[in-house]
């Protein structure tokens, strides 16, 4: 085994934390992947005989690529996550995925995400780095160019923003489904009193339809969200509707002739319904990678 190739086989021992870093910090699939192809280009061109701590080392370049990221998208005022859903992970509601699992660790849904795209890019790199991958803040604090105890202010007023503001999904997965599976009941019955029964009073519907739609609607509260009873009637008549996990947490993947037209993702809290992030951009549908929904 060459120099080189003993490199690549470490890096790929990194790649799958890395890729987790990236997506947290980006909310992108695509371009988290770039961000950590980036990181291998940087550790091709090193002296990586000088890194004492490869993970280490990686991480932080990782969340300097993605910083930079976030600050050319603040800076052209490019479509923000705010105005659209974060990339949906999708996997199996009945099989566990170790590489999926990495990159999903701590239940990173989509509503979590949309909260993370509110932050700077500076409180989300600490936050990320922080709360969710442990680094230490003398490690995250030459990231940003700020002291380390800046650099703990900043997680802490982005952990103060993310606090409420993201609910904390029921941990198991079975009560999950139980609820999903209510909404479907009620959808297809056009059961209104149902419907409402499993909502959260502050329930909050987040719609992505892209161009077709013209971005993404947003509605709060139940009453409001139950008023989209006869949406989601046609959506669970015509659709043949596929239990999935999308981030981690119990969701739909709906196909029309094997043609698909929409992702949902729950989050349910203390056993009702507190998020419903729906996906039906056809573009960004057609990039999604559905091979690990095949048994």
């Amino acid at each position: 085994m060459t120099p080189h190739d003993f490199l690549a086989d470490q890096f790929q021992g990194h790649r799958p934390h890395l890729k987790a870093v990236a997506y947290r910090m980006l909310g992108s699939l695509t371009e988290a992947e770039d961000a950590v192809q980036e990181a291998w280009l940087r550790l091709a061109r090193s002296d990586s005989g000088d890194i004492d701590n490869l993970g280490g080392w990686l991480t932080t370049v990782v969340g300097r690529v993605c910083l930079d990221m976030l600050r050319i998208r603040k800076s052209r005022r490019e479509e923000s996550l705010e105005d659209r859903l974060p990339d949906p992970v999708i996997s199996r509601a009945d099989a566990a995925d170790p590489e999926q699992e990495v990159l999903l660790a701590d239940s990173v849904g989509l509503a979590l995400l949309v909260v993370l795209e509110s932050l700077t890019p500076a409180e989300r790199l600490a936050f990320v780095l922080h709360d969710m991958f442990g680094l230490p803040f003398e490690q995250i604090a030459p990231i940003v160019d700020r002291t380390p105890a800046t650099a703990k202010k900043l997680a802490s007023r982005a952990r103060q923003r993310v606090r409420g503001a993201a609910p904390n999904p029921d941990p198991d997965l079975a009560d999950q489904r139980r609820v999903v599976d209510a909404f479907l009941t009620a959808a297809r019955g056009g059961d209104f009193a149902a419907l409402v029964s499993i909502l959260d009073p502050d329930v909050v519907l987040r719609a992505d339809g892209g161009m077709l739609t013209g971005g993404m609607k947003v509605i709060r509260g139940a009453a409001a969200v139950a008023g989209q009873l006869a949406t989601f009637q046609r959506m669970a008549s015509s659709a043949a509707t596929h239990p999935a996990l999308v981030n981690g947490l119990a969701g739909l993947v709906n196909t029309i002739d094997g043609q698909l037209i929409s992702v949902m993702s729950f989050t349910i809290s203390e056993g009702k319904i507190a998020t419903i992030d729906i996906l039906s951009d056809p573009d960004r549908l057609a990039q999604l990678d559905l091979t690990r929904l095949e048994p």
